[in-house]
């Protein structure tokens, strides 16, 4: 029998481009981590039921237990040295469980809105957003209606609002936070421009150069 579930569908941000640069053995290292900081992250009767690569599912019975984990995690990731942003995708609606599996629409549209949060961000569906309660409520912020790939009709999205902890540089090429710009790279010209490596560094710059014009 199918039931209302909440469900959290969190990627993280730059994964292909940080598996690019630094491949797959550092690729794999930062999921090991991921998925520890995720466990640490399950409020109330929360699970993480399945990754696929750098994307989680997690499954609750409780909308407020699983909005509350989505934040721990934002604020988790966030402060993690040399990690990546997460961004993610919350919905309350049915799916049927089978064995170990769900099944239903509901999975699909919690991914297409995970796919429209921005890196840092975590976007919830109207009916999310109506089922949370208590101290959980008013902390969504519509984010007006969008068109979900295989979703029929628009679907007004709202974007929870998360703390920020403080202000992180973003390593422009592998896309990992730096949260100590005084022991990272710096990119000389120009300013708050900064890198995990220099592999990185030495990337950016030949970019740079190339896209520089020549002189007559």
């Amino acid at each position: 029998m199918e039931k209302n579930v909440a469900i959290l569908m969190a990627d993280l941000s730059g994964y292909s481009a940080l598996t690019e640069v630094h491949g797959a053995w550092s690729a794999a290292n930062l999921i090991d981590r991921y998925i520890a900081i995720a466990k640490n992250c399950l409020v109330g009767d929360t699970r993480l039921h399945q990754q696929t690569g750098d994307e989680l599912l997690f499954i609750a019975d409780s909308p407020d237990a699983i909005l509350a984990t989505a934040k721990s995690l934002a604020m988790a990731t966030a402060g993690e040295a040399y990690f990546l942003q997460v961004h993610g995708g919350l919905h309350y609606g049915k799916l049927l469980k089978r064995g170990a599996n769900y099944f239903g629409t509901a999975l699909n549209l919690a991914a297409r809105i995970a796919a429209k949060a921005a890196a840092g961000t975590f976007y919830c569906s109207a009916e999310f957003a109506a089922s949370i309660s208590g101290p959980a409520a008013g902390i969504v912020q519509s984010k007006g209606n969008h068109q979900l790939k295989n979703i029929s009709g628009e679907k007004e999205l709202f974007e929870v609002s998360i703390a920020s902890n403080s202000t992180n540089y973003i390593d422009p090429v592998c896309r990992m936070l730096i949260h100590h710009p005084q022991t990272a790279l710096r990119y000389a010209g120009e300013e708050g421009v900064y890198f995990c490596s220099q592999h990185c560094l030495q990337t950016y710059t030949a970019a740079r150069d190339f896209h520089q014009p020549k002189p007559l």
